[in-house]
């Protein structure tokens, strides 16, 4: 297979880019480096908060170039630009969603929590909340009124729980909500509510006309269901070999590696540096 060029290339973190320590593999990070140095756009993209995104952005080491300044967060619902320290794109969900899904989660016997770019919020703290906050690496907080902070609104809600109950859920949501929100699993115990009509893929097609080309000219690595939407978005939609079949499928390619081996930088060694 001849050489890919791509001028962006977004990246997943969980599964992805980080091994089983959530850690960024040496050969992700060199590659990753050498990328950027050739001009090439370099974006983290995960369903985490910016908080929670900045140390492996430090890891990098690419932040002070061009090609390194911008994140996507909370699964698209926020683009940021290092540079100017601030969000150029975000999206909300609507508080009545918000209300509703959190009501419909009470009565399954489940809480939900809300993000901002640095904290997980929540009515009541619990293993799940803990888990959350500890996956993400961000603070996380007890509001005592928590229905009436809802009102807010805000880019993202998580129901974390069983999975059993978490898919018995999702059903709900998506038939209570229909194109008033984005209902999906990230993973088999976490539900999110994302706005309708946005998701990674959608945030990548914002920062291509920002930075103006197309998005046929980026590349992506996924392997979850919140990675869908930019692997079919993407021209140049990569599945990591460990990925969900479903993503596989939808992918323009497969790694050769899994996410503990290295596998997104020794597919941009081979295929693109």
């Amino acid at each position: 297979m001849e050489k890919l060029s791509p001028k962006l290339i977004a990246l997943d973190l969980d599964d992805t880019l980080l091994n089983k320590e959530t850690q960024i593999p040496e050969e992700n990070v060199k590659a990753l480096q050498k990328c950027a140095e050739k001009g090439i756009y370099v974006v983290l993209c995960s369903g985490r908060a910016e908080e929670g995104i900045l140390p492996f952005v430090r890891k990098l080491d690419i932040a002070g170039k061009q090609a390194g300044r911008f994140l996507i967060a909370i699964n698209g619902c926020s683009v940021f630009d290092l540079h100017l320290r601030q969000q150029i794109f975000k999206r909300t969900v609507d508080a009545d969603v918000l209300l509703r899904a959190d009501e419909l989660a009470g009565e399954d016997g489940l809480d939900t929590e809300v993000y901002s770019p640095d904290t997980i919020f929540y009515g009541k703290e619990t293993k799940w909340t803990r888990l959350d906050v500890d996956l993400c690496h961000v603070k996380g907080e007890v509001v005592e009124d928590y229905r009436n902070f809802l009102t807010k609104g805000f880019p993202k809600m998580l129901i974390p729980g069983e999975p059993e109950r978490v898919a018995v859920l999702q059903e709900k949501l998506k038939k209570e909500f229909g194109s008033r929100a984005v209902v999906f699993t990230s993973k088999p115990f976490f539900l999110e509510l994302l706005p309708p009509d946005c998701g990674k893929g959608e945030a990548i097609e914002f920062l291509c006309s920002h930075l103006g080309f197309s998005i046929e000219e980026t590349m992506c690595f996924g392997d979850s269901m919140n990675d869908e939407s930019m692997i079919r978005k993407c021209g140049m939609g990569v599945a990591m070999c460990n990925g969900l079949d479903y993503i596989k499928q939808a992918a323009d390619y497969v790694t050769e590696f899994d996410n503990n081996s290295g596998g997104v930088g020794k597919f941009l060694e081979k295929y693109v540096l």
